[in-house]
């Protein structure tokens, strides 16, 4: 059959969690480790809308304590930054990003692990936005710092750097990428950990590309069962394995299977994610496309127009 666009699950850096580079008063900085710690919390099971009002606070605690351009201000940035893009509020992400790497290169240097992180962020976000040209500089010197000292935390720019290869239809350099990524992130945490999900889905969609099936549905399926083993039924990397498995299934003409699928996708996308979300736009605009080719053009026309709507909020102006 036609082939079906995949959402790329694109892997976003971990909240970093390190508090002060010096000694805040002692009230301030159990407030700061509170909410941290509460935030993550939420991050990880994938509510950042509960997340948010907590970043938020906590970049207000820091820049009250020591001005808007201490070091220490930088890492709440990058947190809000990152809520904010997981999100979709990619035009609020940008200037957070961009405010964080200008401290963190004046106060620790251009080669430091901080700012490979926020590089790493910021060519995401650009690769979302499909500035393809802005993000790889960004990504392959994010890696570039990391291989210096061997920080396991390449993984996020190899696999961001790999999505950005596999959106252009450069799968022979994504592959490489994706699977060094994946070797690192299991030696460091073992192969059922959910951090290697993200990867799973982007080295599975670009064996897809590659007309590797049965390769890509193994990975696909053993990312969902170790997400939802982690997180439970309603997280959305579960939903954009599920995405990426009926898009396989659509190559492989299983009609009715990459249906179900979509849909499910869909669903979880919007209980997590919210009706605004451009991944949940992706997932529309791929069901349209299953629709489109089996000839159920009202069903697909329906579908587009919603995913349309959506992408009209969520682009860059």
């Amino acid at each position: 059959m036609k082939a079906l666009k995949t959402s790329i699950c694109v892997a976003v850096t971990a909240l970093a969690l390190s508090l002060s580079l010096g000694a805040p008063s002692c009230a301030a900085e159990d407030e700061v480790s509170t909410l941290t710690r509460q935030m993550k919390e939420l991050y990880q099971a994938g509510k950042y809308m509960e997340a948010l009002p907590l970043a938020q606070k906590s970049l207000a605690l820091r820049e009250r304590e020591f001005g808007p351009d201490d070091a220490r201000v930088a890492t709440p940035l990058n947190d809000l930054g990152t809520i904010h893009y997981n999100l979709g509020q990619y035009a609020v992400a940008e200037p957070l990003y961009k405010r964080a790497l200008a401290i963190e290169e004046k106060t620790l240097g251009p080669n430091h692990s901080e700012v490979a992180m926020v590089l790493n962020n910021l060519g995401d976000l650009y690769r979302a936005e499909e500035r393809y040209a802005e993000a790889e500089p960004l990504l392959k010197r994010s890696i570039a710092i990391h291989e210096k000292s061997d920080d396991p935390s390449i993984v996020m720019a190899l696999s961001n750097l790999g999505a950005v290869y596999s959106h252009q239809g450069r799968y022979d350099q994504a592959i490489p990428l994706f699977e060094r990524g994946l070797a690192v992130l299991q030696k460091a945490l073992g192969p059922d950990d959910p951090e290697a999900t993200v990867l799973m889905n982007n080295l599975a969609d670009a064996y897809m590309n590659r007309n590797r099936y049965a390769d890509a549905e193994r990975l696909l399926k053993r990312s969902m069962a170790v997400t939802e083993k982690a997180f439970g039924p309603d997280h959305p990397d579960l939903a954009q394995a599920q995405n990426n498995l009926a898009a396989l299934y659509g190559r492989q003409g299983r009609n009715a299977e990459a249906e179900r699928l979509f849909k499910r996708s869909a669903a979880t996308f919007e209980k997590t994610l919210g009706s605004n979300h451009p991944d949940l736009a992706g997932v529309l605009e791929n069901l349209a496309g299953l629709y489109k080719y089996l000839g159920r053009y009202a069903d697909a026309e329906q579908v587009l127009k919603r995913s349309t709507a959506i992408r009209g909020k969520t682009r860059p102006i």
